[in-house]
């Protein structure tokens, strides 16, 4: 449920939902808050005493990885855990305000750029075209469409935490090897892929044409700035 929400999704400063976090023995609910300046979680009042309430704040630059969606929110520090021999620490959130979310990820996108991994299916999102498809997985895969739109990709299933939603910034790399086949790569982190890369192989269920392909290839380039400097080399050979 969200403690506080405004109309104007741009003029809001802040969203503040409330979370459970886990603990190894029982857990603790208190607000998850997002601001213009970072994250941070407050466990509510209690008859603990102030010192050992759990409190933590992030600034945007000291998040490594933001994950949202699927009932959850976990992020990814660049603080070592010694007993994990130097593991980054991971704190998870339990969140059942799905719609808060959403908004959040709109909040959050342009803050975290490719830092920011989002599970969800884009409720609400009208795509310019789809396509129904099977994500391919290491032991098991799922089935959905995938959503076509003018400046995100969206992968919707049923399958709890295999939805995405990518800004065409998000994407490392693009590439199909038949009309029923391909592959998106993002920048998620992957312990098991190169460079930490993630990739998302589909099996595409209806063919996908060479004009469509072409189309997700030059927004995939104009939002790496290839737009501009395909302008900038046009004007010069004009002059």
């Amino acid at each position: 449920m969200a403690l506080w929400l405004a109309p104007p999704l741009a003029a809001q400063a802040q969203f503040r939902l409330e979370a459970r976090h886990d603990h190894w023995r029982k857990h603790c609910t208190g607000t998850l808050a997002f601001t213009a300046g970072g994250v941070s979680y407050e466990e509510a009042p209690s008859k603990k005493k102030d010192r050992d309430r759990h409190a933590w704040r992030w600034a945007y630059t000291d998040i490594q990885q933001l994950d949202i969606g699927a009932g959850r929110v976990s992020v990814l520090t660049y603080r070592d855990v010694t007993w994990k021999l130097g593991a980054d620490r991971k704190l998870e959130f339990m969140v059942a305000d799905a719609a808060g979310l959403g908004q959040v990820y709109e909040f959050l996108k342009t803050r975290l750029d490719q830092r920011l991994v989002s599970r969800l299916a884009g409720d609400g999102f009208q795509p310019l075209w789809q396509l129904p498809v099977k994500r391919l997985g290491r032991i098991r895969g799922s089935e959905g469409a995938l959503l076509v739109g003018a400046d995100r990709i969206v992968y919707r299933t049923s399958r709890q935490g295999d939805s995405r939603t990518w800004g065409y910034e998000d994407i490392e790399n693009i590439s199909s090897a038949s009309r029923f086949q391909l592959t998106i790569t993002t920048f998620e982190r992957d312990k098991f892929h190169y460079g930490n890369y993630k990739g998302f192989n589909f099996q595409l269920k209806e063919a996908l044409d060479e004009a469509r392909y072409d189309e997700l290839w030059r927004r995939l380039n104009q939002s790496k700035g290839l737009k501009l400097i395909g302008s900038y080399r046009d004007k010069e050979e004009s002059k």
